[in-house]
C-alpha cells in the first residue's frame, strides 16, 4: 500500500543493488508541500536494513533526486518477498524522521515517520508485483494499493 499521499510520478523498472540486490520495479510518490508528510509502512514484515544517506536537496520530483538527494533506505522482509522504499528530502524538504531500527516489526500502513515539507517516496517491488496504480494518479497513505506482491 502507499506510504504517503501525494502523486505517482515515475513507474520504471531498475536496478537495486544495495538491498533487494534485483532488477525490480520502482513506484514514485511526490508528495506536494500541501500533502500530509506522515510516512506509513508499505508492508507488513521484519525491518531488515535501514540506512540514512546523506545528500543533496533537488526538486523532489525530478528522476535523479532518487539517487542524489538526502534519504532514508528501509527494508521490509515477511517470508514471501523483500520490498526496499526511500524517503526523499526534497528542494523544501530538509528533515526526514523514521522511527525504524533493523528487527522493528513493520505492519502495512502503521505511522513509522515522516518528511517534513515537499518530498518524495519510492517504493521497489519484486519485478513480478502486478502494479495497480498509473502515472498521475493520488495517493492515500495506508490505504491506496501500489501493487500485488508475487
Amino acid at each position: 500500500m502507499s506510504p504517503a499521499d501525494g502523486e505517482v510520478v515515475a513507474i520504471t523498472p531498475v536496478r537495486e543493488d544495495e538491498y533487494l540486490k534485483a532488477d525490480v520495479i520502482q513506484v514514485s510518490i511526490f508528495m506536494s508541500p500541501l500533502n500530509v508528510h506522515v510516512n506509513r509502512f508499505p508492508v507488513s514484515g521484519t525491518v531488515g536494513f535501514y540506512r540514512h544517506v546523506p545528500g543533496e536537496y533537488l526538486m523532489a520530483f525530478e528522476e535523479k533526486s532518487s539517487s542524489r538527494n538526502e534519504r532514508t533506505l528501509i527494508g521490509i522482509e515477511n517470508g514471501r518477498c523483500r520490498v526496499l522504499f526511500k524517503q526523499i528530502a526534497g528542494f523544501i524538504a530538509r528533515r526526514i524522521v523514521a522511527q525504524v531500527n533493523v528487527g522493528d516489526h513493520a505492519v502495512a500502513g502503521q505511522r513509522f515517520g515522516m518528511i517534513k515539507f515537499g518530498s518524495r517516496v519510492d517504493v521497489l517491488v519484486p519485478r513480478g508485483a502486478g502494479i495497480r496504480v498509473k502515472l498521475g494518479e493520488k495517493t492515500v497513505a495506508g490505504e491506496t494499493v501500489l501493487a500485488v506482491l508475487p
